[in-house]
């Protein structure tokens, strides 16, 4: 027995399952655990990498977890502001109530949030609201490959009255490069709106501001959706207005010549009148009643802009005396090849007329060799003269 007992301490004892289950192994009460990133520590790809050697007295180790440790701030989730910043834009608006032009500088972006397809090659858009969005709409070039882009560039919007200050709104968008974009239509990286009333002219403001997602509203149920149609649509931002545009004319008196001068210099803003959102312009002069000489002069198409330049200039014959009794019709049209011309637009100046345009052609006759510029807002009616 006692030689059994010896070989059976040298040997591991067996123990069957029944045994096994009859044994209590329970630890006792689980503690939760304090700190998950004891375990699991965050990765952070911005700081520097330390090699440390492994601790050579690992009874410290439950020194330094069982002191205080202050709890890491929560990560910013989804929906919250830090995780859908879309960046910032810096530029300057500079208000040229001389020249009436808008100078926009666009410097530089900070932060943008790349977009899906991963692409960082941007530019800026920039509209006057409210107004046709084609006519008023300017652009930087595009700078590519990098989250910080800088343009320092200056879009310049010509014949910017006090009036459109104290009513339009310039809408700033940060896009991606069309030409690179995997999908049509895609919204922009980010937008503004500023609104342009409280410039004070002749002075330089300088912008950063926080970059702002497109809104989008709901649609009305009563519009019945096609399957697959978006049920939000972007927020309207231009309003159906009656502009035609507007046009910057020139006007002196030569006395040397002994007649008027008549310059075409150049239009903004333009109503578009073909099917791809633009006009082919063209401007025609007509002097009434100027019998027996020529009274009819036209310029030369610009084919598919809404901003056409011209810097053409015509001569009427006469006194002065017989031109502040006549009208000088300005008017603008779509050229069309094959069909009737579309009516644009047109201003008159007379003697007979109102406001700034009375004014303008009064002052150019009663001065002479100065020459007046000045820019004159579009009628949508064509008038009617009679011979």
């Amino acid at each position: 027995m006692a030689g059994a007992a010896a070989g059976s301490r040298g040997r591991p004892q067996r123990v069957n399952m029944q045994e096994h289950m009859a044994i209590d192994v329970s630890p006792g009460p689980i503690r939760p655990i304090r700190l998950i990133s004891d375990y699991f520590p965050h990765f952070y790809p911005f700081a520097k990498r330390a090699l440390s050697a492994p601790d050579p007295h690992p009874a410290v180790i439950p020194a330094i977890r069982s002191a205080p440790r202050q709890r890491a701030a929560p990560e910013p989730e989804g929906d919250s502001d830090d995780s859908t910043a879309l960046g910032a834009l810096e530029f300057t608006l500079l208000f040229d109530a001389d020249n009436s032009a808008l100078h926009c500088t666009a410097h530089r972006a900070k932060g943008l949030k790349p977009p899906a397809s991963g692409s960082v090659d941007t530019y800026v858009k920039a509209n006057l609201l409210p107004g046709a969005s084609k006519a008023s709409q300017l652009r930087t070039r595009t700078v590519r490959g990098t989250r910080g882009p800088v343009w320092e560039e200056t879009l310049t919007y010509h014949g910017f009255t006090r009036q459109d200050a104290g009513r339009k709104t310039l809408w700033l968008c940060v896009c991606e490069d069309p030409r690179l974009r995997r999908r049509r239509g895609a919204p922009p990286l980010g937008e503004l709106r500023v609104p342009l009333r409280k410039l004070v002219p002749n002075r330089a403001r300088s912008f950063d501001v926080c970059l702002e997602k497109r809104k989008l509203t709901k649609r009305p149920k009563s519009l019945d959706t096609a399957r697959g149609m978006s049920l939000y649509e972007e927020e309207e931002t231009e309003a159906a207005g009656d502009e035609r545009g507007r046009i910057l004319l020139s006007l002196c008196y030569s006395s040397r010549q002994g007649g008027l001068l008549v310059g075409v210099l150049r239009c903004a803003h333009l109503a578009p009148m073909d099917a791809n959102g633009y006009s082919d312009p063209f401007v025609r002069l007509f002097l009434h009643p100027n019998v027996g000489k020529r009274r009819k002069y036209k310029t030369s198409v610009r084919k598919k802009t809404l901003n056409p330049e011209f810097n053409e200039e015509f001569f009427y014959a006469g006194p002065r005396e017989e031109l502040a009794q006549k009208t000088l019709l300005v008017s603008v049209w779509d050229y069309d090849l094959g069909t009737a011309d579309d009516f644009i637009g047109g201003v008159q100046l007379s003697s007979h007329a109102s406001g700034e345009r009375q004014r303008h052609w009064c002052e150019c006759l009663g001065r002479s060799d100065c020459r007046l510029e000045l820019w004159h807002p579009l009628d949508g009616a064509p008038p009617q003269l009679s011979d």
